[in-house]
């Protein structure tokens, strides 16, 4: 056991193989973001009330929480009886109107005929005249007022504002609501993550930032890239608020925390791929080339991961390399 122990710390000090230049990386200084993590919630960018327009009972709810709708879909109907009572008295004056006009018309067509004769006076002709005119009126009106209790009905469909998810629905058939009271609020698509930052973090904040996600914490494999795409100017309780914009998160579950990665600020650092690093009895190393095609494991230090798009494996090197070095994969 203690000879094979020797060998593989003797291979790890001095190993002496040929590179192969497929798997080499040149090391250099990089900028990169001091990450920090903080807590973001999934939100909706801006809830929509669906509101009533007209007061009454409500006859129908078609939707539940958590249901999907599209913009103008008819979510729910409010009646009014008086509305229905209203329309059948409108209807039966419009009949009675309609009956008057005819009435009308007739005299009209019989003083034309006897003023032709000359058996009637000129003002008898004109008095039929306005007759007519008095029950066309008088029928228009009556139309045009069921015209707007025909729009009142209309109204009593509340339609979504937008197409989105239910967040909540307080009312059930048969309750009865005013004007301008809320049937249903959604959540607008394409959720974003809120993020709170402390405000001594304000500084480093821009829109346009990047940041990033464990994919477990939204339920999906790998590292996740966003950026921001609003920073709100109102410090609330002492933190910034902001809004990324990060693919993956859904459209179901609203105020879910994430726990997300935000830049700082800056500062340099050698990040490497994390395959050119081993472990080797509680030592990490990685082989650098030398002069003459010949390679050296040389321990290292290493840091957190630092993942980004270009070097979704990246990992930070605290000590052990410098810049120039050549790593080659063990």
């Amino acid at each position: 056991m203690w000879f094979r122990l020797l060998v593989a710390l003797a291979t790890s000090i001095a190993p002496l193989q040929a590179l192969d230049a497929a798997d080499s990386y040149s090391v250099s200084l990089s900028n990169i973001s001091d990450d920090k993590a903080v807590f973001a919630t999934v939100e909706a960018p801006k809830p929509v009330q669906a509101r009533v327009r007209t007061g009454g009972t409500v006859a129908q709810l078609t939707v539940r929480e958590g249901d999907r709708v599209e913009t103008g879909q008819v979510i729910a109907t409010v009646g009014d009886e008086k509305l229905a009572l209203q329309m059948k008295s409108l209807d039966a004056q419009i009949a009675g109107l309609q009956a008057q006009l005819a009435q009308a018309k007739t005299d009209l067509t019989r003083a034309e005929s006897l003023a032709e004769r000359g058996t009637v006076p000129r003002a008898r002709l004109d008095e039929a005249r306005t007759a007519v005119d008095v029950a066309a009126n008088a029928l228009q009106a009556r139309i045009a007022e069921r015209s707007v209790v025909e729009r009142q009905l209309a109204e009593g469909e509340v339609l979504a504002p937008t197409a989105g998810r239910v967040l909540s629905a307080p009312y059930t058939a048969g309750a009865v609501v005013l004007p301008g009271e809320v049937i249903a609020t959604i959540a607008e698509q394409n959720f974003v993550l809120r993020l709170r930052v402390p405000e001594r973090h304000a500084q480093f904040l821009k829109v346009g930032d990047r940041v990033r996600v464990d994919g477990e914490e939204i339920g999906l494999s790998g590292t996740r890239f966003g950026t921001i795409r609003l920073i709100y100017p109102r410090i609330e309780d002492g933190r910034v608020v902001a809004d990324a914009v990060i693919e993956g998160l859904g459209d179901y579950f609203v105020a879910r925390r994430i726990r997300v990665w935000i830049s700082g600020g800056t500062r340099q650092a050698f990040i490497v791929p994390a395959p050119l690093v081993s472990t080797r009895f509680g030592v990490d190393y990685v082989r650098v080339a030398r002069d003459g095609g010949k390679s050296l494991d040389v321990p290292v230090q290493r840091g957190r991961p630092h993942p980004t798009p270009e070097m979704p494996d990246g990992l930070e090197i605290l000590s052990g390399i410098k810049a120039g070095d050549r790593l080659v994969r063990p």
